[in-house]
Formats: structure tokens, sequence, C-alpha cells
């Protein structure tokens, strides 16, 4: 008569915990993310430095969840005429995507795209005369690029 019992008894004690005590969603990000997400997207220096570090290390940031992919500067040259805006175009792409998984890009779109229009400037900003001139001219052209042709359709759907 034990044994009929022991194993269902031994199954109960092993399950019961397992059912008692809450599953801790493994997508949970911290209740931080947004502030951030935020801290990371403005349009200063500190922000675009403190940004760069985290990409450094992106490991120490996997709880968020955060998006880093990135393809640049699309289909315009990361490096044109020679100007290094690569990674502010990565920053950019960081900043669109998980903006629009959050649901929120289209009420920050505008600061984002001001942000990469800083970061763009702050490259140039090593050059002098014509070259500066040149720079901030191309500069320029991407921010206005995608500030009008920026995606928009849909903003809030979450990046597929």
């Amino acid at each position: 008569m034990r044994r009929r019992f022991a194993l269902p008894l031994a199954s109960l004690a092993l399950a019961l915990p397992g059912a008692l005590i809450p599953a801790a969603s493994a997508s949970a990000a911290p209740a931080d993310k947004p502030q951030v997400l935020s801290s990371w997207t403005q349009t200063s220096a500190s922000s675009y430095n403190t940004w760069a570090a985290a990409r450094a290390n992106q490991s120490a940031w996997s709880a968020y969840g955060f998006n880093w992919s990135t393809d640049y500067c699309s289909s315009s040259p990361d490096n044109p005429f020679g100007f290094p805006f690569a990674l502010s175009c990565a920053r950019h792409d960081f900043g669109y995507r998980n903006y629009k998984a959050a649901g929120t890009f289209s009420a920050n779109k505008a600061r984002l795209d001001s942000a990469f229009y800083e970061d763009l400037k702050r490259v140039c900003a090593r050059y002098s005369g014509a070259t500066l001139s040149s720079c901030n001219a191309t500069a320029w052209t991407y921010y206005r690029a995608v500030s009008v042709f920026g995606y928009s359709a849909s903003a809030d759907a979450p990046a597929a």
C-alpha cells in the first residue's frame, strides 16, 4: 500500500514548488529600459559616447533586449567622400529599430533624426576649410533624407 502512494506523492512534491513560484518572463526587460533608450538617443555628444560604450559591450545590456542590428547608412555610402558616417548611421538605426519595437517611434522620430544630424556634424567638426564645408553639406543631405524619407508608414508597428 505504501508504494501506491509513494510515487504520486513524490511527483506532487517535485511539481508543487514550480506551481507555487511564479515563473519570471524570460523576455521581461528591466523597468528602466525606456529611460536607458532615451538617454542613448539624445542630441548631445555625451549621449552618443554613452551609446557607443554600451554598443562596445552589448552583452552587459542583454537583459534589456535592445536591437543592435544595423545596415549603417542603408543604401547611401557609409563613408561618403571619405567622411566616416557609419557609426552615426548605426546609432540612428538603433534608435529607429528600438523605438519602433516599443511602439513609440512617431513620438521620437524628429529627435532621432536631429541626434543623427548632430552626430554627423560632430564628425565634420574634425575638418576645416573647404573639407569642413563639404562634410557639413553632405551631413545636411543625409539628415534631410532621413527626415523626409525615414520610415513613417505604420511607424509604431513593431519592426520586422
